[in-house]
């Protein structure tokens, strides 16, 4: 059957001249072809986004420095400066502090016993011409362990005949261990990530101490349930913070995908193992009556928070539009101007921090560059396929970008709760996670006490041993916040 709308490029006279078969032959060809460029526009999409995939790594994407590969760049060489390394002329001395009086263990006095000069035998008869000179040596003493023999004397009572045994002391430990050996099992394990098979051989070989794997194991326990109340402490005080930063993590628990979530306050840091990473999760670790600010990275759940109670994370920003600058074309200039604005907005906070800028100038500073940003975004999500959702997710959260200038004690960046997160992923790396419900307990109540102890510069393994103390002696635990 002929068709009478000829084919682009050939006039009516000639297509009516030409035999159907040829025109159906034609038409199925040139609609042959035309599916054939929609596939070839659509794979080459798809080679250009594969290619991007695999250029992510660290410095361009939310993937975190222990995922990159060996081909990942590296930090960019210094330029050099003609020093030579070191400590340089004029800087402030790191010197070891002399110790006081009664830190000094053991005194030895050195005396000279013959002239270097003429080889004449000399004494200290008539005693130092000048001040001795002092050199202090620190050695480690050879530990060996404490162990206390408590008799349990069994006596006749005079008045009735029966035979009374004494007591357990409240003071006494409910097993073989004390509470500053209990301490430092969690403390090795937990805050130094070594193994229950290595805290075994660390006892054995620093110590001279018999510990078994089922002790170590135990000993945590007991541990983990010293500081329960104070991980509920903790959890309490950051419901009411005025800004929390707030990151998670993967996690396992016997193989099982749990999530490790953080939450950094000014004064203290929790940690959580939950089973997921989702809203549900979040408004329970924060609280229904939570009313301060939020700062974290763009991950779905934190985008249900109001965008004047959150503040988006621009280092995140900063590593996505990287990736998009790599690329080719237009998108790629596009992407420089976005970083190029971004880079004055950190040297804009950087002012305000050191005290060059006060809160209005900073604000008065970033208007111009505000407006220059969202006129990108808006082209953005015109014009790049690339950058459309990236680019419509800022819009949607302009005002969560901003909070930081408005808001004293925000930061413009999620690297408090990064940071915090960090030794706990080189700790998953170690032992991939917990095997029960009960070891994923007390690696989120070791962390949280360990990163607060740290906050607060305070000894992590005199507040561990107080807190396992207590426990066993039914007291109140030690507060940390």
């Amino acid at each position: 059957m002929k068709t009478d709308r000829p084919p682009e490029g050939i006039t009516p006279e000639e297509w009516a001249a030409t035999p159907e078969a040829v025109q159906q032959l034609l038409l199925a060809t040139l609609s042959a072809v035309e599916i054939l460029q929609q596939h070839l526009v659509a794979l080459t999409k798809r080679v250009a986004d594969l290619e991007a995939q695999l250029k992510l790594d660290s410095h361009n994407s939310s993937k975190p420095p222990s995922s990159d590969p060996p081909s990942a760049p590296t930090r960019p060489a210094r330029t050099p400066r003609g020093r030579k390394p070191g400590g340089q002329v004029g800087h402030d001395g790191h010197e070891r502090p002399t110790p006081e009086p009664d830190q000094i263990t053991a005194v030895e006095h050195h005396y000279p016993s013959a002239c270097p000069t003429c080889g004449d035998s000399v004494s200290n008869q008539h005693g130092d011409v000048c001040q001795p000179s002092l050199h202090y040596v620190w050695e480690l003493p050879i530990v060996q362990p404490l162990i206390t023999a408590h008799h349990f004397h069994t006596v006749c009572c005079h008045g009735c005949g029966e035979l009374v045994t004494a007591p357990r002391p409240s003071t006494l430990p409910p097993g073989a261990f004390g509470p500053r050996a209990a301490a430092v099992v969690a403390l090795l394990h937990g805050r130094y990530r070594i193994s229950h098979r290595e805290v075994v051989n660390l006892f054995g070989d620093l110590f001279h101490f018999s510990l078994s794997l089922g002790s170590v194991v135990s000993l945590q326990s007991h541990v983990s349930a010293a500081l329960a109340p104070i991980h509920e402490q903790v959890h309490a005080k950051l419901q009411s913070a005025p800004v929390l930063n707030i990151d998670e993590t993967g996690w396992k628990e016997a193989g099982r995908r749990r999530w490790l979530w953080t939450l950094v306050g000014q004064v203290a840091t929790l940690f959580v193992v939950a089973n997921s990473r989702g809203r549900s999760v979040l408004n329970a670790l924060v609280g229904a009556e939570f009313g301060g600010i939020v700062g974290s990275d763009r991950a779905r759940m934190y985008l249900s928070l109001s965008p004047h109670r959150h503040q988006l994370c621009w280092a995140h920003l900063i590593r996505n539009v990287r990736a998009l600058s790599e690329r080719k074309g237009s998108l790629a200039v596009w992407a420089a101007d976005v970083l190029a604005l971004s880079e004055v907005v950190f040297r804009l906070w950087h002012a305000f921090r050191g005290g060059t800028l006060d809160r209005a100038m900073l604000a008065a500073a970033l208007e111009p560059i505000q407006l220059a940003l969202k006129a990108l975004l808006e082209r953005g999500s015109r014009r790049y396929d690339a950058a459309e959702g990236l680019s419509h997710e800022l819009l949607a959260h302009w005002d969560a970008l901003w909070t930081f200038v408005r808001v004293e004690g925000v930061e413009p960046t999620n690297n408090l709760a990064e940071q915090a997160l960090r030794p706990a992923v080189l700790w998953r790396k170690g032992c991939f996670g917990a095997h029960s419900a009960e070891g994923n307990r007390f690696v989120e109540r070791i962390l949280t006490v360990s990163a607060t102890c740290s906050q607060q510069h305070r000894h992590l393994l005199s507040f561990l041993t107080d807190a396992v103390d207590a426990y066993w002696q039914d007291l109140p635990a030690p507060k940390l916040v």
